[in-house]
């Protein structure tokens, strides 16, 4: 670690008040060909519990994930200190101790699209449709090569038509469409007013991480997990290279 990458951790590590969010997939998992396997490596696991216990810091999840899936593949019960941001920032869960987040609305969406979405992706070798409370994501991570852009063409086509005012956001391997049309940028602000944090660290690892990352102040640190161009002042290889880091940070405020 250079000295001005660890001048960096250690200044954002001494902020009065800390809020840590992080994205899930990629970046405490690996990606993974089926949704629902994915889990935090033990390294990264523990860097969380780590810093969740540690005074002044406030850890969040905030993912592209359903709240409920979240919940499951980051092994998330009522005990946890752990605050959530499920379905980019439209969905969220925080501690008993906490101030109360305002209920999410239901907002009315159209099974049709959806329908209509499965069947073109039903076309092309690999290609699957995953529903999720507010829209669906196209996945082609097990599609054969130059099927991908196929079946993203396809599915843009029918959300086209039958949708347009939707949101469209691009992915590794995924391609998803919403009817909310929040982001991680909000889901970052709204946990800092909420938690009155002095300095943020966000790690992800995806295109649609970039939108936090681009929010972040001077007195922040964003992270990008892997290539890619980014907006992050800090780029790390991997899930264990951004454990490591967190657990520079746990160190950090324990001392």
């Amino acid at each position: 670690m250079t000295g001005t990458v660890d001048e960096r951790i250690r200044a954002v590590a001494a902020a009065d008040r800390l809020l840590v969010a992080l994205d899930f997939d990629g970046t405490l998992s690996p990606l993974v060909t089926e949704p629902m396997s994915s889990r935090a490596t033990p390294e990264a696991k523990r860097a969380v519990e780590r810093l969740a216990s540690c005074p002044g810091v406030t850890v969040a999840l905030v993912s592209g994930r359903s709240l409920a899936d979240l919940r499951v593949i980051a092994e998330h019960d009522d005990a946890s200190p752990v605050w959530l941001a499920g379905s980019h920032g439209a969905e969220a869960w925080r501690p008993p101790s906490a101030p109360p987040v305002a209920a999410t609305t239901q907002d009315e969406g159209d099974d049709a699209v959806v329908h209509a979405a499965r069947e073109a992706a039903a076309a092309f070798d690999g290609a699957w449709i995953e529903g999720k409370r507010f829209g669906f994501a196209l996945h082609t991570r097990t599609s054969p090569e130059g099927v991908e852009t196929r079946a993203q063409r396809a599915v843009d086509e029918v959300v086209a038509r039958l949708a347009p005012e939707w949101r469209r956001r691009e992915g590794k391997h995924v391609l998803e469409f919403s009817w909310r049309h929040e982001g991680k940028d909000g889901a970052v602000a709204e946990l800092r007013a909420a938690t009155g944090s002095d300095a943020v660290i966000f790690a992800g690892d995806d295109v649609t991480d970039e939108d936090a990352l681009r929010s972040l102040g001077p007195s922040d640190l964003g992270i990008r997990v892997g290539p890619g161009e980014t907006a992050a002042t800090l780029t790390v290889t991997d899930t264990p290279e951004l454990a490591a880091v967190l657990t520079r940070v746990a160190d950090l405020r324990a001392s």
